[in-house]
């Protein structure tokens, strides 16, 4: 049946009423220039600092450089397949990260790509990479304490939540270990771990993960990694990243310890990048805003005030010094931006003292504020009397003759270094370090050979765990040391060593 020309052209016209233009407005730029991780681009005159930008092939940059002519942007991955001459596209977006407990147990780059071959991370949360660091009136005091599990540090360098305590020393002297000991440590302590590796070996990173899983931390740590093989774009987000992945618990109301591992390498890849960027280099070729790098990361640490949830982000950024130099420039900026630093020494680490912490250099700015009372009662003295120790133990090796008290000195200070060694992977619960370290400062192992102090630490333990568990409650319950425990462990330490010298004939 025909159609009557009316009828084509009453179609016609209902069908252009119905036709809406449908314009789409893009911001794109020009390749101008690639190579080394890094792209100059024509255009994009609208682009905000900061912004994710498409290139060909899905592969994604962060705009880095805003100049009148051309913008200057750091290629996240490979740039073998963008040639001069491409097209780049705004996204809109700040660079941002996924987020949220679907992440506990993984390992992801710093994009929060997974890693590990378990599969995609069911997560619609993101976070902007950098984000302003809360005020001061968003905050509180650091008053509680963050346990690392780790004897020297908790009785001498206290770490509160909310802390930036920096980890300091030449390469291989145990700043990892301590870092991990402490991750380990949070087990059962509602408190969220992050660990961020920036150039390390892929094989350390596994090794991490491995130990984690052994001891079953990685239900509440998440590992994000950067590894020596990732691009320098790479290792400069992935502290920003993991930053970003912690104020989340953080906001939350969540305490949260996240391990910068470590932030020499990622101010090196910064160097990188800012000189590809033609940024002008200042002291040893670092660009002037190398302490803008590092400060607006650890200035994001806080502990929040109780109006918005009472949340806490500690900071452990790990530093490596060449050749034990705290002077040089990325070691004295970091001190200067931390509450604390917590130093390495080699020879102490190679005569066998481990974690070899160097007392006289290592100092916690919050101090007692984040300790127990207990723990403050046993170790008060415990620093000057190292200190004190160190001196003396140099001195005599003159060969003086030595009066008793000097000599009741030298044997209390070796016999505190030896209560303070401590090996990897075996954080202790706070009731014990504070029962070994009270029978130490008391006096009770003076009479003790040197050698055979570690024996009776792992002894000490066992019977009291076997013998009298109340006295260890005692002390987690009241975190404070009264007259009746007092005298309880003085008599307990008594009947224990004179049980302990019989087995071993001392």
């Amino acid at each position: 049946m025909a159609l009557r020309p009316e009828e084509v052209t009453a179609i016609i016209k209902k069908e252009l009423e119905k036709y809406r233009t449908r314009l789409r407005v893009e911001s794109i730029g020009t390749v101008l220039q690639v190579g080394d991780g890094i792209a100059l681009v024509y255009g994009l005159d609208d682009v905000m600092m900061g912004e994710l930008v498409q290139f060909p092939g899905d592969i994604m940059g962060i705009v880095l450089n805003l100049e009148e002519d051309k913008v200057g942007i750091v290629i996240l991955g490979s740039e073998k397949n963008i040639r001069e001459g491409d097209t780049v596209k705004r996204t809109g977006k700040i660079s941002q990260v996924p987020v949220g407990e679907a992440l506990l147990g993984r390992v992801v780059n710093p994009l929060g790509i997974p890693i590990d071959g378990k599969g995609p991370i069911a997560t619609n949360r993101h976070r902007p990479v950098e984000s302003p660091a809360p005020g001061i009136v968003q905050r509180q005091p650091v008053k509680e304490p963050l346990q690392t599990g780790i004897k020297a540090i908790d009785s001498m360098i206290p770490i509160g939540r909310g802390q930036r305590e920096l980890i300091i020393a030449d390469r291989q002297t145990g700043k990892t270990a301590i870092a991990i000991d402490t991750i380990i440590n949070q087990k059962g302590k509602g408190v969220y771990c992050i660990y961020v590796a920036i150039g390390q070996k892929m094989s350390s990173v596994v090794t991490v993960n491995e130990t984690l899983k052994k001891h079953g931390a990685m239900e509440y740590t998440i590992i994000v990694s950067a590894s020596s093989r990732a691009a320098a774009s790479l290792q400069f987000i992935a502290p920003y990243a993991g930053c970003a992945m912690a104020e989340e618990f953080m906001y939350s109301g969540k305490h949260v310890y996240v391990v910068y591992d470590d932030l020499s390498k990622h101010a090196q890849a910064y160097r990188q990048l800012s000189l590809l960027l033609r940024r002008p280099p200042g002291r040893e070729a670092y660009p002037g805003d190398i302490f803008y790098l590092h400060s607006r990361l650890l200035e994001r640490s806080a502990k929040l005030t109780d109006e918005l949830g009472g949340g806490s982000l500690t900071a452990i950024p790990v530093i490596e010094t060449q050749a034990g130099d705290l002077t040089s420039y990325i070691p004295t900026n970091l001190i200067s931006i931390t509450d604390g630093q917590i130093y390495l020494e080699n020879d102490l680490f190679y005569s066998g003292v481990r974690p070899a912490i160097n007392v006289g250099l290592s100092v916690s700015r919050v101090g007692g504020n984040a300790q127990t009372k207990a723990m403050k009662q046993v170790a008060g003295r415990l620093r000057i009397d190292l200190a004190q120790y160190r001196e003396l133990a140099a001195f005599t090796q003159f060969g003086t003759e030595l009066d008793k008290a000097t000599q009741a000195q030298l044997t209390r200070g070796s016999h505190m270094v030896e209560i303070l060694k401590q090996p990897q992977y075996s954080p202790l619960p706070m009731a014990k370090q504070v029962m070994i370290i009270y029978a130490g400062t008391n006096g009770h192992l003076d009479d003790l050979p040197l050698a055979s102090v570690l024996k009776f630490e792992s002894e000490f333990y066992d019977y009291m765990d076997r013998n009298h568990p109340d006295i260890e409650k005692n002390i987690e319950k009241k975190a404070i040391l009264d007259d009746a425990i007092k005298a309880r462990l003085d008599e307990v330490i008594s009947e224990f060593k004179t049980g302990f010298k019989a087995a071993h004939k001392l």
